[in-house]
């Protein structure tokens, strides 16, 4: 990984403009919300009628995104008479993308008839890279044209970039625990010589299966086939390797997979080689932890319904879904447009890009209902949900 020193002498800037005085005022208007302010001061409760809305005590955005935005709004306060462009969502969340947009600020494209690509930036331009990061060859290729870098990378990103870059120097595979496709992940693995990246606990054991003898070179080749590393050959590159995770997966299942891992080789090599040649730390950001932690504990509180607030493409909202609906009924929607009515909400369906309807959502009668928010979320969009929900419930907070 390029170093703090190398990156300011190639034109990357990893630091505050010190501006964030400036752009505080809009930050709050577009992103704050006294509603959620002041749920926090009542114990995370709002009593509504026959409903009890419950927040998770952490939730929303993260420093990792909070940061991201702030770089964001800041560049544009220091460059505000050059082109700035993204590479990518800055994060996973469809207002924050569309307020950068109203500031001016461009997304790049791949296809020079659907607007400026890589190839067209200057020396005079400005490009933000997203809080996952790039690929390496992105990052060198916006490099040679000698624009201006702000670099929004999140630092747990970064950590698991050492971690893996660590793993290559040593000459061990990296078993990324992780979507082939997201952008996080993708920048990870080019910082790897070697790697195979499983999505879940199923394919995590095909790797081990391979590990023990049980499953083939070519079924292992046609099921990572777009998750390996170039020229990848499972029986030499698995003799060495070292787990790590995209940092917004469910952390729990990557414990498990590191086990299932570490026990295949144990099983295989004994004890005294398996630790020669297995590595493990865990990457899952603390953020993510503690958003997946409070979760867990508000579902245990024996809440009716759980309505989860974020991207759609949000790889940690999505994972606050799976463990609610372990407990009870949860949704996951991006707004509150998706709230039709009492009746009828629009939502995406667990593990699949699906949008779907779902009729009588909200039960009749007192509701316990918890809500909660991927690291994307605004507090802002999370105020409009509430609002929302109190609105086709027919209902006001008490003391309003």
């Amino acid at each position: 990984m390029i170093k703090d020193e190398a990156a300011k002498s190639a034109g990357i800037i990893r630091k505050s403009f010190g501006l964030k005085k400036d752009i505080l005022p809009q930050l709050k208007a577009t992103y704050d919300s006294p509603l959620i302010d002041r749920i926090k001061t009542q114990n995370f409760r709002l009593e509504a009628g026959r409903l009890t809305i419950c927040l998770a005590q952490e939730f929303g955005f993260c420093y990792g995104v909070d940061r991201a935005i702030d770089y964001a709004y800041e560049t544009k306060a220091k460059f505000p008479d050059r082109r700035i462009f993204l590479t990518n969502e800055i994060i996973h969340n469809p207002r924050v993308n569309a307020k950068l947009q109203e500031l001016g600020i461009q997304f790049l494209a791949q296809d020079p008839a659907d607007g400026v690509t890589i190839n067209d930036l200057t020396p005079q331009d400005v490009v933000l890279i997203p809080a996952f990061g790039n690929p390496m060859i992105e990052l060198e290729h916006l490099q040679k044209r000698g624009c201006v870098l702000v670099d929004t990378t999140c630092g747990s990103v970064m950590s698991v970039w050492k971690r893996v870059e660590s793993y290559s120097r040593d000459g061990f595979t990296a078993v990324i625990h992780g979507k082939y496709d997201h952008e996080e992940t993708l920048a990870t693995s080019s910082r790897a010589k070697k790697y195979v990246i499983v999505r879940d606990k199923e394919q995590a054991q095909k790797v081990c299966d391979f590990i023990r003898g049980k499953f083939g070179r070519e079924e292992f080749m046609r099921e990572f086939e777009r998750a390996l590393s170039p020229g990848f050959d499972p029986a030499a590159d698995l003799q060495h390797i070292g787990c790590a995770n995209q940092t917004t997966m469910l952390s729990s299942e990557s414990l498990e997979i590191a086990n299932m891992l570490q026990q295949s080789m144990t099983e295989v090599c004994g004890v005294e080689e398996t630790c020669r040649r297995f590595r493990h730390f865990d990457t899952i950001c603390s953020a993510t932890q503690d958003r997946q932690d409070a979760v867990l504990r508000l579902v245990r509180e024996d809440v009716d319904l759980m309505v989860v607030v974020g991207g759609y493409n949000s790889s940690n909202t999505g994972h606050l879904v799976e463990i609610s609906l372990g407990f009870c009924p949860a949704y996951h929607i991006k707004d509150a447009e998706c709230i039709l009515s009492a009746d009828l909400l629009q939502h995406k369906k667990v593990m699949s890009k699906d949008i779907i309807e779902t009729r009588n959502w909200l039960p009749e009668g007192p509701v316990k209902l918890g809500i909660t928010a991927g690291a994307s979320t605004p507090n802002k969009v999370i105020e409009e949900v509430m609002e929302r929900i109190l609105q086709v419930a027919n209902v006001s907070p008490e003391g309003a």
